[in-house]
């Protein structure tokens, strides 16, 4: 059975892991293995991206997509996913704290979300503007800061 495959030991020993890091999943793509682990996923290229940074991941005919939250793109081109897609999304979901979309006064809105690594405390706050806003824009954005301190009283965060 594929399912039951064990990562080659070179890839394994490869991978920069952190203490208590463990391997959860793996999937074979066109330039090298992609590894999920309890903390991060592994590209082909051996960059280790923390599930905290990850803003989005996305499974398509086209392979394993990737978004940072600091807006870097990274396609992954899976030829047998395995568990790969479902094991990212779900460690990707469970850094999420806080994720909420607030409409600014006339202009649309912003998402604002808070992530935690694994296991750890919130690490802080990402503004996630509605396409065709101008995050560099001083007056959108201290809509958006007071949106956010708003939201961070009620909730707690």
């Amino acid at each position: 059975m594929s399912f039951l495959r064990r990562l080659p030991a070179d890839v394994r020993k490869s991978l920069a892991t952190e203490p208590g890091e463990r391997v959860l999943t793996f999937a074979q793509g066109e330039d090298g293995y992609v590894v999920a682990t309890n903390l991060a996923l592994f590209l082909a290229d051996g960059t280790r991206v923390p599930y905290e940074t990850i803003d989005r991941a996305v499974w398509d005919e086209d392979g394993l997509r990737v978004l940072t939250t600091a807006g870097e793109v990274r396609l992954e081109r899976l030829t047998e996913p395995r568990m790969l897609p479902e094991t990212v999304r779900e460690r990707v979901n469970a850094t999420i704290v806080v994720n909420k979309h607030v409409d600014l006064p006339g202009r649309g809105g912003v998402r604002l979300v808070a992530r935690r690594r694994p296991g750890g405390e919130v690490l802080g706050w990402t503004l996630v503007f509605d396409d065709g806003l101008d995050p560099d824009d001083p007056g959108l954005r201290a809509q958006a800061e007071q949106a956010l301190e708003g939201v961070r009283r009620s909730m707690g965060v």
